[in-house]
């Protein structure tokens, strides 16, 4: 997969401390990964790099909305995005990103590519199961749901009168009632 330049951080020419970074996420962003589960996105990344004497901390912050299908009726609509993720860079002999939070990079290395990352954290601020949400609340108007209740099964109200019990019964009824 080919890099995406401006999501990478030349670390090596930066102060030890705090540094901000913010990117605009679109669409096209998502179809470089060949992912097409998103009809249109718009997302805010905030990363604040901290950059320490051997090490770097990476706080990732995502906010926003992608448009999805809904998974009952398959109608778009903007699904909001919250998610924040930490990551650790550590310097070490190769590299090494088998570890969920931490990232192990050869010495020697000036940047470091975010784009996975952010990816990722998108992706995975998507609830597993999409529900549109006038389906929820009951105010979306959908040719799918309309059909849906249609062919939905009819609850029957049972009518519990004397008429419809066994007469054998009758006799242990009076069980209860006795005393």
């Amino acid at each position: 997969m080919k890099v995406l330049k401006e999501f990478t951080i030349p670390f090596v020419g930066l102060k030890i401390g705090k540094h901000h970074f913010e990117y605009k996420v679109e669409q096209s962003f998502f179809e470089h990964f060949e992912y097409e589960d998103f009809n249109d996105a718009h997302l805010e990344v905030a990363v604040e790099l901290e950059k320490k004497a051997t090490l770097l901390e990476l706080h990732f912050k995502i906010t926003g909305w992608v448009n999805v299908n809904c998974d009952v009726t398959n109608e778009p609509y903007n699904q909001t995005i919250n998610n924040e993720f930490d990551l650790v860079v550590k310097f070490g002999e190769e590299y090494n990103d088998e570890y969920i939070d931490v990232l192990i990079v050869p010495h020697g290395t000036y940047e470091i590519n975010i784009q996975q990352y952010i990816y990722e954290l998108a992706i995975l601020g998507v609830p597993v199961k999409r529900i549109h949400p006038g389906v929820e609340d009951g105010t979306l108007d959908s040719d799918i749901l309309k059909k849906l209740e249609e062919l939905s099964p009819k609850i029957k109200e049972s009518k519990n009168t004397d008429e419809d019990i066994d007469p054998r019964w009758n006799t242990l009824k009076k069980l209860l009632t006795d005393k």
